[in-house]
């Protein structure tokens, strides 16, 4: 089975609230909300997969020093197995806009579990509620 590697951000505002991405009509597990975040290319390191995918999702921009490493996800789905790093980021600049036909919400971490997301994000939540 594949390994596909995945880097994403919990994007924490003033007020302690993480920044979900609704997976847009047309994409694999449409509809479900997930943390910002891409495959990472060949050559890349996840760090930096984050900084592209932000600047191309979101139109945010931020920096090595400021995504720390919070946990990981392994997963495997039918086809693929996900190793998915998350980083925690309090630094950015910008406002998040969505580019890709995404829907953006900013949730409070205690809420997480309101939002349907793939199955890979999901024990992420308890992580970050604890965390935060």
């Amino acid at each position: 089975m594949k390994t596909v590697l995945v880097s994403a951000v919990a994007l924490i505002d003033i007020d302690g609230r993480v920044l979900l991405a609704q997976r847009p009509q047309g994409k694999s597990m449409a509809g479900l909300w997930e943390f910002p975040g891409g495959k990472v290319e060949p050559g890349e390191t996840p760090e930096a997969a984050l900084i592209r995918e932000l600047h191309e999702e979101l139109g945010i921009d931020t920096w090595d020093s400021c995504l720390a490493p919070l946990t990981f996800a392994s997963h495997a789905y039918d086809d693929f197995h996900l190793l998915m790093p998350l980083f925690a980021c309090r630094r950015w600049q910008g406002t998040p806009r969505p580019r890709e036909g995404q829907q953006l919400k900013w949730v409070r971490a205690s809420d997480l579990r309101d939002y349907p997301m793939p199955p890979a994000d999901i024990p992420l939540i308890a992580i970050l509620r604890d965390w935060l």
